[in-house]
């Protein structure tokens, strides 16, 4: 299989330039402000999970699919709409909480990846160190993040932003140039 090159028609060209520049636009607005683009970040998601939960709901009570449980979808969908809630009403404490949890998962991590790069005498010598490394890289961050989690909010706002740089970037090029890439209809 391989990917053939088509243009674009010129409204999508146009449309991919503007969205692209909206999303440079925003990305660096968050790389200027991190710690509000992480906030920003975890509110948005308390509002989006808050319809998820009302979904649920309704198709617990409505629609529940032939052998589901109606109960449980309609449970788990009040859950999801309480945390939503908490989230909503908390958003500050949530987005702490959420580094918190992070910043657990990726010291768990960093130790089983020592543990594992120290026991594992398959791999060469290098591999080892590198997943060493890499493991009190993991171990130093989630130690940074739980001693202040504000610097937390920033790195964090600060990969999202440069992930956005980047398609954001992506966006105006592809419209610039009008190709796209696709896979042939077999």
């Amino acid at each position: 299989m391989t990917l053939s090159e088509t243009k674009s028609t010129g409204w999508t060209r146009a449309l991919q330039i503007v969205l692209g520049v909206i999303d440079v636009v925003g990305s660096m607005i968050a790389l200027f402000f991190p710690a509000i683009a992480t906030f920003t970040v975890v509110y948005i998601l308390g509002i989006v999970l808050f319809f998820v939960g009302i979904e649920r709901i309704v198709i617990g009570i409505f629609s529940p699919a032939p052998g589901s449980s109606r109960w449980g979808t309609i449970g788990l969908g009040i859950i999801v709409l309480i945390v939503a809630s908490i989230v909503m009403v908390y958003p500050l404490g949530s987005t702490v909480f959420m580094l918190f949890v992070l910043a657990i998962a990726l010291f768990c991590d960093g130790i089983a990846r020592i543990v594992h790069s120290l026991g594992d005498r398959s791999k060469s010598g290098g591999s080892r160190a590198f997943g060493i490394v890499a493991g009190i890289f993991e171990i130093i961050i989630a130690i940074l993040i739980m001693v202040s989690p504000l610097w937390g909010a920033v790195l964090a706002g600060i990969l999202v932003a440069i992930a956005l740089l980047v398609v954001g970037i992506q966006m105006i090029v592809a419209g610039a140039t009008g190709t796209r890439m696709s896979l042939p209809k077999p």
